[in-house]
Order: C-alpha cells, then structure tokens, then sequence
C-alpha cells in the first residue's frame, strides 16, 4: 500500500522512481518523505544495479609481472591538477566537545538557493575534473552506453490494465525519453486507444522532466498529474479536461505529488512547507476554484512527521497517515462525504506501526503491536478503534507480515519467509494458498492492481537472471498466466549465468544473507573481480532482482553480490531494528565480514573488490572506506548520506527531526552525538591511503543536501595520502535521482561501470 512508503513499517529511504507498480491508482512514483532515498525499479537505488551487457567477453588477464595495485593505478590515478577547495575556519562546541569543519563554507548561507560563487566555482572545478579524467576512456564509456541501449526495448509496452470502465497503458515511443499514457473504453479494439499524457511532449524543451503523478475522476472526464523540472521535488499540478482536450486554469503549486480523485470529482494532494520539504497538510481542491481556498483535511505540525494518503481498494475510504520510521497514525474519511471529520483508528506510540485497507465493512489491518513481524487483524468500519481489533492471523518469528490489498473475494498478502518473498491470497472465509515460483531464490512483489473486483491478482517476478516478468495470478484455478517478459533485444541467454544465496557468518555470529550472481564455470580460485552492493536503511532490503546492465560487468568477468546487510528488513523487522540508532554499526560490520567471507570462500581477493552504494547506502559506503580502505579496489558512492552528525545536529533541515529515530538526536543526547561522531564517515576521514572514489550528487536534493558529497571529497582530497583518483560528478541542474530521462540515466551508468571496470584492471 502506498502509504507503507511514506512511512511506518516499511519506512525506506528509496532510490529510484517505479512507474510500473502502480498500486490502486495511477500514483508514478512513492515519494518517501521520511527518508533521503527512493524506490525505486531497485536498479536505480545504486546506478551500478542498472549494469548490464550483451557481447559475452573475457575479463582482461592481468600480467603475472604486475601486481594488481599497479593496474589499477595505471587507470585510476590522480590527474595534474585535481582541485582543492580552500579552508575557512569553523569550530562549534555541543556537549562540551569541539568539532573543527572548515569546509564547512560549502554550504551555501543562502540555501536552499545556491549562488555563492566560490561555492559553485569549486562545484564546476570538481565536474571539470570528472571530465577530464573521463575523456581519455570515453571509448569504453561508448561501448557500455551501447551494450545499455542494445538490451533497451525502445518501443516497450505495459500490460493494459483496466480501471472504471477503461482499459489503460503506457509506451515508450522509439527515441523518446519517457512515456507516453494511452486508454480506450472497455470493449473496444486497440484502434480506439486515444493518447491522454503524452510525457514526451510536456517535457520538450526541459532539461529535468519529472511526473510526479497523475489520477482520472471517476467520471473519466478530467486528468490531473503533476509535474517538476528541477530535481527539488516541489511539484506543479495541472488538470485537463479529456473531453475537449483543454487545460484548466486550476494549478496547485508547491505539492508534494502525489494526487487522488474522490468522488464529486474532489481532487487530495499534499500541501508542503513554504521553506521546508515536508507535507505540512493533506488538501482537497475543488474543480473550478481558486487553490488559495482549498480545504485542509488533515494539517502535522510536529516537524518529526510526514503525511500521506491513498485511497481504499474498494474507494470506499480515504486513508491519511501521518508517521515517522517506527511510529504511525491513520485516519479515515469516507470518500463520499470529505466534510466528515477525520475519524482516528489507533493513536501514534512510539515502536508501534500499523496500515490498512477496507473491505466487505472492515478494515484490514497489518500491525507489529503484538508481535515484532506484524499480525493481521480486522474491524468493523463503524468502531475502528483499536480496542476493537481482532486478530485474523497470528504473527510469528518466521513469517514476516509487509503488506495487506484487499479484493472483492480474497486477501492478498505480501510477507517473507526466511527471507524469501511469498505472495499469499485468503479468501474471507481463511482459506489460503501461497503462490509457488520456479527459483529457489527470487523477487515476488504485487503488481497493478486497481480493480477492487478483479478475479485475479496481477504480480511482478524475477531473478538475478530472470528478467521482469509479469503474469496474473488466477484464483479459481491457482495457475500464473504470464503476461509479460521484459525484451532484451540484443540477446539474452540465461542458461549462461548463475545465481545462489549465502549465508556468511558477521562477527557476532550472526548469518547475513549475500546474493550471488555470475558466470557459470568461475573458479573459486580468489583470482575473480567482484563488485558487491548494499542499503542497509530504513527497513528496506535490497531484492535479489534482474538489472540487464549489470551483464556488462558480469560477462566481462565479475561477480556480482549483494550482501543483506541490517538495516534493511530482509531476515525480518528486528533485522531492521538490529542496524539503527546503537546498533549502526552492525551494518558496516555485517558488509566488511560479507566482503571478507567472500575471500575466504575464494569468490575474490582483498583489493579486487568494487564497491556502491546511494544515499544511505552511500552513508555505508563512506564508513566502510574509513573503517577497512585495503579491501575495496573502488568505491562509488552515489548521492551520499556522508555528514551524518552536521545533518543531525542541524533541526532546520526537513529530513532531520524525523530521522533522529533513525540515528538518534545528538542535539539532546551526548551519547548519540558521540555515537554518530564515531562512525559519521565525513568525522573519521584521516590521513592515510583510501581506494579510488568516485563520488555523485545533486545540486538541487533535498534529501542529500549538495554540500555532503562535495564537504567528503574536499576533505578527502585534502587528507588521503595515496595517489588514488577522486573524483565528484554532480549534477547542476537536478536532484536526489540524476538524469530523469531512461537514455540519460544510461549514460550516468556507463559512466560510472567505465570507471569500476577500470578499477579490476579491466579496460575493454
């Protein structure tokens, strides 16, 4: 359910827009206010995910004579005149201790507008390093757009869904970089499908496109979606009328995005801070009026919460949530009637997290109040409250409970066993089934699913050599009709690879679940490159899915991991539990011990391994370089969550107040302030030899501020000892997710798999 990504239980700090697994309406993206990352397709949550490839290739050899730091060296040096940002003193006392940060100046003092112009002199120097460096490889960087764009279907098509009497789709036109939305009434041919958001066209002439969302009234008349061109997320919402095909005066500025039509052709949005990026409110425009006086259904004043809505599976009710990593709150409105007063089910409690949907006169109720991975329970929708809850399905230690959508005849249930995903429908009378897959090793999410009366329920699949697949699932006969496979025009084999789960021992004792994917036939002689990938944040486990990009590294000889480290939630919440606030360091040590297992396996060798990661994931990243340099042949990290205690001691920040659940509140707690301190990778940079870095960002994020990545490589620059290449790219006229468009994204991702590949010595 959509609200989960706003927050709750599985509040993630995502990485990527999914525009395909649109649950109850048309919403194109979670945008996950609580957290500095987003999901999405999981390729996008480190740019690496997206490697892939199509020629089959033999890794370069290395020369017997030459060690592999000279390789690497050879490729990755610090070029002539790298750029050095200058020192300006800065010194604050909290809790009696003194911090010096005298890059500290890189923080715009007009921000969130960014105009200094020593500021955006070092920010240009830095991108013209990147430049340089990257020219003299751009052959290599050529070859994997190529191999990127090979395996691209350029004319992709969505399976058609049907919604209040139309049958939906989106395409990609050849050459164009985003969709184009297309539906046509119930029962008629292909030829009456009529084009009603054409993206290609809103985003001509504009260098960042972002659709944050759209929805259609029930009486199919008018479309709203929402727009940002800037990367800042503050997104624009316009309204047409289908019929004549003409744009309304109505505009909403400022929102967060998302956007729902309830009946009477009542349009919620959420309404954000003036000066901060938080939904202060959940409001409702009326067609035809003026958005100064739109009503406010629901206002959060505390900073520390974030608001969401979406709408029941059956349209019955609008949910509104306000929450934050461990705690949340949900009201209901019925969506006939938005006068009424939001109506409370359980008030907010610290470590308590709950959702819902509606159906058959009950609320559905996925909550973690009696047991750590969640129960299911009901209640009758005209005493809601918790008191009235009852138990419908137990939790457990071995079944995790993540999510609950309600159909006309069944349950649909999305929980994990042992870590592996399994989709179950229960019928009202308890009788269930859990869905059997192929793989013993595999990803199984609910798909598009808008009809409440649907005799079926539509799912994504895949592996880590299984692309996307989509197939419907039929109740009445229990078999899957597949109604989709991902193209990969170029060609691929999947007898060629291979992929297995291990369960590597961290230095507690504790099993971390690491995905494997490769080549068949690879030695376990410790001679393989390998590039290993982790989040470990916010409760969201990084999926064992199919990247097509990643064939470009795996063809070319490198192994390709994921290690499930805690932090996310793949073994269960208390895997989640078990990687926040006193317990952090438990998700550098579960990556260092994985990486370390790995050789001691013979997958690879110290110094032969890459690595990536993003946002939080690039918090990991940086506290991983500090903490062990002499076992990583690279680092990327990706818009990167490095300034951990200056962010957390800085409450005017929207994303800090709700995140001190997360890493704790150095501003009150000395403990917390010292335990952050310990590990903030920007606080522990020293002098001595780190790996080659190459380090992303974005001008305009508001969930990783700018001056993070650029604070971490002038610092770094200043302080490492070694003559490894340091390099920041940073992105001048967008946010938190880089390029928008799908052919710009491949080009960051070429650019960024040029410089792992040069990192195993690999050059071709």
């Amino acid at each position: 359910m959509i609200l989960t990504q706003y927050f709750g239980k599985n509040a993630k700090r995502r990485s990527e827009k999914n525009s395909d697994n649109n649950p109850k309406k048309f919403y194109l993206h979670e945008i996950s206010y609580l957290h500095r990352a987003r999901g999405l397709c999981l390729g996008f949550l480190a740019s690496l995910s997206l490697y892939g490839c199509v020629e089959s290739q033999q890794p370069v050899e290395f020369n017997a004579k030459e060690s592999k730091k000279d390789i690497v060296n050879h490729f990755l040096n610090e070029l002539p005149n790298s750029p050095s940002a200058k020192q300006k003193p800065f010194d604050f006392t909290h809790h009696g201790i003194t911090v010096s940060d005298p890059w500290n100046w890189l923080r715009d003092p007009d921000y969130p507008n960014t105009d200094d112009e020593d500021v955006l002199a070092y920010l240009k120097a830095e991108n013209a390093y990147f430049h340089q460096w990257l020219e003299d490889y751009t052959p290599l960087k050529n070859t994997l757009f190529k191999e990127f764009k090979g395996r691209l279907d350029e004319t992709e098509t969505s399976v058609p869904w049907v919604n209040n009497g139309y049958e939906y789709k989106w395409e990609y036109r050849d050459g164009e970089e985003y969709k184009t939305y297309l539906r046509k009434p119930l029962g008629k041919d292909d030829s009456a499908y009529r084009v009603f958001l054409d993206a290609p066209q809103l985003a001509k002439g504009i260098d960042y496109f972002d659709l944050g969302g759209f929805d259609i009234s029930p009486d199919n008349q008018f479309l709203a979606y929402s727009v940002n061109t800037d990367g800042s997320e503050r997104y624009t919402v316009h309204l047409i009328d289908l019929n004549s095909g003409k744009t309304l005066p109505d505009t909403v500025e400022n929102t967060s995005g998302q956007l729902l039509f309830t009946q009477g052709n009542a349009l919620v949005y959420g309404a954000l801070e003036t000066e901060k990026w938080r939904v202060e409110s959940i409001n409702v425009h009326y067609l035809g009026t003026p958005s100064e006086k739109d009503k406010v259904l629901l206002a959060e004043s505390d900073d520390g919460f974030f608001l969401g809505f979406e709408s029941t599976s059956d349209d019955e009710y609008l949910i509104i949530g306000s929450g934050q990593a461990e705690i949340s709150e949900y009201y209901v409105v019925p969506q006939s009637d938005l006068s009424v007063k939001p109506l409370l089910l359980a008030s907010r409690e610290r470590g308590f997290n709950y959702e819902l949907d509606h159906a058959h006169g009950k609320f559905w109720i996925v909550a973690n109040d009696k047991h750590v991975n969640f129960r299911i329970a009901s209640v009758e929708d005209n005493a809601p409250q918790y008191e009235n809850w009852k138990t419908v399905v137990e939790g457990s230690d071995k079944t995790y409970i993540k999510s609950v959508q309600t159909f006309n005849k069944f349950l649909a249930i999305k929980q994990s066993v042992n870590g592996l995903d399994q989709l179950v429908l229960r019928d009202y009378d308890g009788n269930e089934s859990a869905i059997d897959f192929p793989e013993s090793v595999y990803t199984a999410s609910f798909f598009n699913n808008p009809e409440f009366e649907q005799p079926h329920l539509r799912l994504h699949y895949e592996s880590m050599i299984t692309p996307d697949t989509v197939f419907d699932y039929q109740l009445s006969s229990k078999t899957l009709i597949e109604r989709k496979v991902k193209a990969i025009p170029s060609g691929y084999d999947k007898s060629q690879y291979e992929t297995k789960r291990l369960m590597i021992p961290a230095r507690d004792g504790v099993r971390v679940p690491v995905s494997i994917m490769h080549k068949k036939g690879v030695k376990l002689d410790g001679s393989n490159p390998l590039h290993l990938y982790a989040y470990g944040a916010y409760g969201y486990g990084m999926s064992p899915s199919f990247a097509s990009n990643r064939l470009s590294l795996v063809n070319r000889g490198v192994i390709y991991a994921i290690a499930h480290v805690r932090g996310g939630d793949e073994m269960g919440y208390q895997w989640y539990l078990d990687g926040k606030l006193k317990k952090r360091n438990n998700t550098f040590n579960d990556f260092i011990d994985v990486a370390r297992g790995l050789i001691d396996k013979g997958y690879t060798q110290a110094g032969n391994i890459s690595i990536s990661g993003r946002s939080a994931g690039g918090e990991l990243m940086g506290a991983v370089t500090i903490q062990a340099p002499e076992l990583w042949s690279s680092v990327i990290l990706g818009v990167p969550f490095v300034d951990v205690l200056n962010t957390m001691l800085d409450a005017t920040l929207p994303l800090t107040p709700p995140e001190w659940e997360q890493w704790g509140n150095p501003i009150k707690d000395k403990a917390a302030f010292e335990l952050i301190r310990s590990y903030s990778p920007y606080d522990n940079i020293s002098a001595t030899d780190y790996p080659a870095m190459l380090v992303t960002g974005g001008l305009n994020d508001p969930r990783v501020t700018y001056w993070e990545p650029a604070k971490w490589t002038a610092k770094m620059r200043h302080l490492k000892t070694d003559n490894n290449l340091l390099m920041m790219r940073m992105n001048m006229g967008a946010g938190h997710f880089s390029n928008s468009g799908r052919y710009g994204r491949l080009l960051d991702n070429a650019e960024e798999m040029t410089f792992t590949l040069l990192s195993h010595g690999i050059s071709e």
